[in-house]
């Protein structure tokens, strides 16, 4: 008998915590619930936050994350010179706690798919058609940035917050990375022939200089040995002058008796014959 009572109260205990588990609900962080009443009210307005709800077996909470979310589209684009390129874009955005009731009663869940898809693509379509191929990677933060600033733009008053947009990958052709590989080239070539002339008008002015060094040295030189000879001229003119005035007769006549070596000639002024006198020895002949 023990036993079958027993058996009684788990009979009536399961149906009873079956009937408790139905009649509440708890609301994790991150997420907010609408009470949902469908034989009164329908939707309540105001969110709850994360905790536990009682409620009817008959009624229900539905339930909204708030928490950011991102998503990720692979977008064919076209650019600015008409070049197929396909895009990662990714997305992050959350709707906005206290108007979870809205989005449910103008969206509901399935918000992404139905709302921000279809603008998404549009927007990012939008900017990348307004840059050149070659410039995507490079300013690839300046085109999410304004992806971002048409996605906010759009969804004012659509109970969506987005946070930001990102270019996670870009994909090119083969033909397009092809022709940038063509282009990389060319510049590469281009700046190594204006580096090449910038070295040689460096070493035409390095000859030019050195030239000129070696030219005033040559015309230093000639000027120091013309004012040499030119000084040499004065000094040799300012002696021979000199000696002019003072190389007299008399004194010619002086040095002439006066030098050991010297011979003079004596004529008579009557007679034919000469006489020989060396002044420097005891004869006379």
């Amino acid at each position: 008998m023990k036993r079958l009572a027993f058996y009684h109260m788990v009979a009536l205990a399961i149906p009873m915590l079956l009937l408790l588990n139905g009649c509440g609900r708890t609301i994790d962080p991150g997420m907010r619930g609408l009470r949902w009443y469908p034989l009164s009210g329908g939707l309540e307005k105001e969110s709850l936050k994360n905790g536990f709800y009682w409620r009817a077996p008959w009624n229900d909470v539905f339930e909204y994350d708030v928490r950011y979310q991102s998503f990720t589209e692979k977008i064919d684009a076209l650019t600015a010179d008409d070049l197929s390129v396909t895009l990662r874009v990714a997305i992050t955005m959350s709707p906005i706690p206290d108007e979870v009731y809205f989005l449910a009663q103008e969206v509901g869940h399935n918000w992404y798919q139905q709302l921000v898809r279809p603008q998404f693509l549009s927007a990012v379509r939008g900017v990348v058609a307004q840059y050149s191929m070659v410039t995507l990677p490079e300013r690839s933060s300046e085109i999410g940035n304004k992806i971002e600033a048409v996605m906010v733009e759009s969804l004012k008053g659509r109970h969506l917050n987005t946070y930001s947009v990102a270019l996670s990958e870009i994909e090119f052709s083969k033909m397009v990375l092809q022709a940038i590989e063509h282009k990389q080239a060319k510049e590469q070539e281009k700046e190594q022939k204006e580096f090449e002339m910038i070295i040689a008008a460096k070493d035409a002015e390095i000859a030019r200089t050195r030239a000129k060094g070696e030219g005033d040295a040559i015309k230093i030189r000639a000027e120091g040995e013309a004012e040499g000879l030119r000084i040499r001229a004065i000094g040799q003119a300012q002696a021979q002058e000199t000696i002019t005035k003072t190389l007299t007769q008399d004194y010619l006549k002086y040095k002439l008796y006066d030098s050991p070596n010297s011979k003079m000639v004596i004529v008579p002024e009557k007679s034919n014959v000469p006489i020989i006198v060396n002044p420097g020895s005891d004869h006379m002949r």
